[in-house]
């Protein structure tokens, strides 16, 4: 059976359905599987806005540009579910939960993705909510397929990871009892303690979430799909959309910006980068195979680490210079500085450069703005990127590698005829020159606002930026250097 027949009348349910990864995959179900049933989405209210508000506005959003055009009749199967996946029940009605009583696809994709959440949110979102959308599921009778959204940096100790599950760091159960009896600033006190000294909450949490699923694997036929960093898409429904500044879209933004310029990071290391349609089509087969074929009870659990760098690689050092070529071409209308950046392993000399090209230069910009009365912006925006890369300096210094033959085999269920549709593997050596060319492209009209080709004028700034970057570098480091020679060489040696 074709893919798109075996999801006809099914009625899903999503969670994380305006997230970055579940909006790609509202999308491309309703155009891909155009005879599914319906598609339920849990949203909660937000910023004045009710839950048909927020469903409104994400369906009139550019990312469907494509499928209101071709499809516009599909728009009408999708139904807002008013909840809360932080909220126990996942704060449903029971007239709404009546309404999933036929629900026979979850894809479960809600998860809060920072680093620095309290660990208390953090349990409540990721692994509670997790034990929240399961109980409800025992209650579907018609469930085929449950798709639980991991991430390959579940085990972040571990670097070489195969598509299994790995001890679990703590007791979830107990976790979940405790983000219930106590305080925010109670469990700060013992974070790191107690998740075994993880890098953040995020991975900690993920990773009890992946032991929730594990035991009622005999009771659901659930899966554990694990994507690695998901990126802007490489074709599906439009070259280069993203929706927000996290992974390499964030740096590339930031260095196009003028406001990054230095990094402490291995330049070396294979970064594991995953388009988001490639990991909305592997979602997608992965629910089909149990559709075509229940689970056994008893069986490991199903673990697929949705992973690409053993099938097209690149090094950070690449990014930041295929980056840094086409944003100068390309440059984006807010530029405040001439766009740049760079990476070194050497602590001193990152310092440095953080110190003059980022606190210095922050400090100069906000003082003339001080003196055209407008609001300074600039130190307090790098002191928030100095914490970022704070929490993401492990991620920064750590190569990975991710065992993904299952992962791969997805591609061969896929019917020839639907290749183009849901297959994968065609784009399985990306032209990253191409594709970060795209993504700058979708940087500057989804992210920034801006038209997607430069004007004059952005390009006459960097000229101007270009000529003022030297000028001011030839000046600071003329300074450096006298001070040096006045302070040490000529007080010791003279």
């Amino acid at each position: 059976m074709s893919i798109a027949a075996a999801y006809k009348d099914h009625e899903i349910f999503v969670t994380g359905g305006t997230g970055f990864l579940g909006k790609a995959l509202i999308e491309k179900l309703l155009r891909s599987c155009h005879t599914l049933g319906k598609i339920y989405v849990l949203l909660r209210p937000k910023k004045g806005q009710t839950v048909e508000q927020r469903l409104d506005a994400l369906l009139n959003s550019k990312l469907y540009e494509r499928l209101r055009r071709e499809q516009p009749q599909a728009l009408s199967k999708v139904v807002p579910i008013c909840g809360n996946v932080m909220e126990l029940g996942l704060g449903i009605k029971p007239k709404d939960l009546e309404q999933l009583r036929n629900v026979s696809i979850v894809f479960h994709s809600a998860a809060s993705v920072r680093f620095d959440d309290p660990l208390h949110s953090a349990i409540l979102m990721n692994t509670r909510g997790t034990h929240e959308l399961i109980k409800l599921a025992l209650q579907w009778p018609c469930l085929k397929a449950f798709v639980h959204v991991s991430t390959t940096y579940s085990n972040p100790h571990i670097t070489e990871v195969e598509e299994r599950i790995y001890p679990p760091y703590a007791d979830w159960k107990t976790t979940i009892k405790m983000a219930e009896t106590y305080d925010e600033e109670t469990l700060n006190i013992f974070n790191l303690k107690y998740g075994n000294f993880q890098p953040n909450t995020y991975t900690f949490t993920k990773s009890l979430g992946e032991h929730v699923v594990n035991d009622y694997k005999d009771q659901l036929p659930i899966l554990i799909f694990r994507p690695s960093i998901v990126i802007s898409t490489v074709e599906d429904p439009v070259p280069g959309w993203a929706d927000n500044f996290n992974g390499p879209t964030g740096m590339l933004v930031a260095c196009g910006l003028g406001i990054l310029r230095s990094q402490c990071c291995d330049k070396s290391i294979i970064a594991d980068f995953v388009p988001v349609d490639v990991v909305v089509r592997g979602m997608i087969i992965s629910a089909y195979k149990y559709l075509q074929k229940a689970p056994v009870a008893g069986d490991e659990i199903e673990v697929i680490n949705c992973a690409a760098a053993n099938i097209s690689s690149i090094n950070m050092g690449e990014v930041i210079d295929i980056g840094r070529t086409y944003i100068r071409q390309n440059p984006f209308e807010k530029t405040l500085w001439l766009p740049g950046g760079s990476i070194t392993l050497c602590p001193v000399l990152h310092f440095v450069r953080f110190f003059t090209l980022h606190i210095m230069l922050a400090i100069a910009v906000d003082t003339l703005l001080r003196f055209t009365k407008e609001k300074p912006f600039l130190l307090k925006l790098q002191r928030r990127i100095f914490a970022t890369f704070q929490f993401l300096q492990y991620f920064a210094l750590t190569e990975w590698h991710f065992r993904n033959d299952k992962f791969q085999a997805l591609h061969d269920l896929v019917p020839s005829n639907e290749i183009s549709t849901f297959g994968f593997m065609q784009h399985s050596n990306i032209d990253y020159v191409k594709f970060f060319r795209n993504g700058i492209r979708g940087a500057k009209e989804y992210l920034l606002k801006e038209p997607p080709d430069s004007s004059r004028g952005a390009r006459f700034r960097v000229k101007i930026f270009f000529v003022l970057d030297t000028t001011f570098r030839f000046l600071l480091y003329g300074l450096l250097l006298r001070l040096l020679y006045k302070f040490f060489i000529r007080a010791y040696f003279i």
